[in-house]
């Protein structure tokens, strides 16, 4: 009879020798590869090699009796069948209970032994031992083996260890940035800035979490930047709409000869809407993609946070390409897709035969009729006036004062740029108000966000909430578009209109006098309340005193 059918009669006789006769004192573990001492003590081989270390005097871990010369043990083969054939008969008594270790699982190391595929529950860096929920069973009641460090399963525990110490690698370098044992830290590091693992891994989690917030920054500004895209591309196929609409109407009140160009203005309108559809398409389609790319790696960074790894967190985490943003485009810089076909025919019919202008100056003065129907009642607001402005009692003029007047500090007041704005707000619909310039030689008008930064110098632009058209040296006119735009005006206007339409996302500016268009900001991002914006200019030598005056609309120009 074999050992292995021996061992199953006394099993089923009740007679089997207690599990501890092959336990090693050491790990309290079955022997893996039992080796002898001279004594007559058995211990696993790599426990008996772990506990003397490099030293040349040992000693048994049991007795104590001293071995000089280090003795040369080799593997109890007779033992290492017995313990072998005891663990197989113990683990599969208890299999049905052990959950079997997918493909790429790690595995329990003392069951693999017997040839078992048992997942791994936990993996021991004192023992540098994966083992199953059966045998951890002693890491949670034996003193000894309590103290070890438990992770999740990992693989290749022996990479954890000096491999000129065979010590486990708990430090960490920062002056070489190596993982080192302990005895390192003693001798060729021992003037170095060495830190536990725990330590450094401690203030790489803080760096993973900056770097989440920064992705999670980066993932909401892209869903922002997507939203935005959507809601113009929406707005612009109103706007495509109604200026379809237009079309029509104004090309029926024409001669039939015409009827073609209309046809050909239309088609215009529509393929610059759809080019501006591709164009969203293509933009939102690079979004998402950057979107999930920044997820999955935020999702990385919180398995890595949350980690009890330390080795495998900072291995990681030393890789560039984990904690640094992918390449993106610079959002920033890329424009959303503007509104289309806005003035398409107007523009179309003023290259027409010069039969058409009655007609179109007919036109020119309904549309400025139509757009004084919104006129509101501006008055200016004296907490955002810069010091040197001088405003009328009944807040309708603006001017610039030679001194400083003495005015309370507020957050609301700018300074040291010399405007102000009005005491009303519009967050939604259509408002139009006009300002008379007279012969003045510097200002500028138009409308901001009620948030625009009020101290300091300002740059006048779209992108910090500004839509403003300015006059320097009495005859530079720029609109301060992105880029700005010089303005090449027929006629100088005495007197501004500006009309705002909120939902249309448009600020445009005329010549009342002339009734002409001067130039019109379109794709503007409304996102809150918006404010009429005046700022008087500079004295320039006396040229340019005179105030700024709000004026009422004269519905019948």
């Amino acid at each position: 009879m074999d050992i292995f059918s021996a061992l199953q009669t006394m099993a089923s006789s009740g007679n089997l020798l207690p599990e501890k006769q092959f336990q090693c004192t050491i790990c309290q573990q079955m022997f893996t590869d039992p080796v002898t001492t001279p004594c007559g003590h058995n211990f696993c081989q790599a426990c008996l090699q772990s506990a003397w270390g490099g030293s040349e005097v040992c000693q048994c871990p049991t007795c104590n009796k001293s071995f000089t010369p280090r003795p040369e043990l080799s593997v109890n083969m007779a033992f290492k069948e017995l313990a072998d054939t005891f663990r197989n008969i113990i683990v599969s008594s208890s299999a049905s209970t052990l959950s079997a270790a997918k493909p790429g699982e790690v595995v329990c190391d003392v069951c693999a032994a017997t040839s078992l595929q048992v997942r791994a529950l936990k993996s021991c860096l004192g023992c540098l031992t994966s083992y199953c929920e059966a045998h951890l069973e002693p890491h949670q009641r034996v003193a000894a083996l309590k103290v070890h460090r438990l992770i999740e399963p990992a693989k290749n525990l022996q990479d954890r260890m000096c491999k000129k110490h065979e010590r486990l690698l708990e430090m960490f370098c920062r002056d070489e940035r190596k993982y080192v044992c302990q005895f390192c830290t003693e001798t060729e590091h021992k003037d170095h800035r060495a830190v536990t693992l725990a330590d450094e891994s401690g203030e790489m989690k803080v760096q993973i979490k900056k770097a989440e917030a920064d992705f999670q920054q980066m993932i909401q500004e892209r869903l922002k930047k997507v939203e935005e895209i959507k809601n113009c591309l929406k707005l612009s196929k109103v706007s495509a709409q109604k200026e379809v609409k237009e079309s029509d109407h104004l090309f029926t009140s024409l001669i039939r000869s015409f009827e073609e160009r209309r046809a050909e203005v239309n088609t215009e309108i529509m393929e610059q809407q759809q080019a501006a559809e591709r164009r969203s398409e293509e933009l939102v389609d690079q979004l998402q993609e950057e979107i999930a790319e920044l997820q999955r790696r935020n999702s990385e960074l919180k398995e890595l946070r949350n980690t009890e790894d330390h080795l495998h967190l900072l291995q990681v985490t030393r890789a560039p390409s984990l904690m640094s943003p992918p390449p993106t485009r610079v959002w920033t810089e890329i424009g959303v897709p503007p509104e289309v076909g806005v003035g398409t025919a107007r523009r179309a019919l003023s290259k027409l035969d010069d039969a058409l202008k009655k007609e179109l100056e007919d036109q020119k003065k309904e549309e400025m009729k139509k757009m004084q129907k919104y006129a509101v009642d501006v008055v200016l607001d004296p907490n955002t006036a810069h010091p040197n402005i001088v405003l009328s009692l009944d807040g309708k003029q603006a001017g610039r004062g030679e001194l400083l007047h003495i005015v309370p500090d507020n957050p609301q007041r700018f300074d040291p740029v010399i405007c102000v704005i009005g005491k009303k707000g519009f967050l939604s619909g259509r408002f139009y108000f006009q300002v008379a310039v007279g012969t003045k030689t510097f200002w500028d008008l138009g409308v901001v966000r009620e948030s625009v930064n009020r101290k300091g110098m300002i740059t006048s632009k779209p992108e910090n909430g500004f839509w403003t058209v300015r006059l320097r040296s009495g005859h530079e006119y720029r609109a301060l578009d992105s880029p700005s735009v010089l303005l090449c005006l027929k006629e100088k206007p005495q007197t501004v209109g500006v009309f705002t339409d909120y939902e249309a996302r448009t600020v445009s500016f005329f010549n009342v006098e002339a009734r002409s268009h001067i130039y019109t900001f379109t794709g503007c991002l409304f996102s809150e309340r918006i404010f009429p914006f005046f700022s008087p200019g500079v004295c320039d030598e006396g040229k340019n005193t005179a105030p700024l005056i709000i004026t009422a609309a004269d519905h019948e120009t």
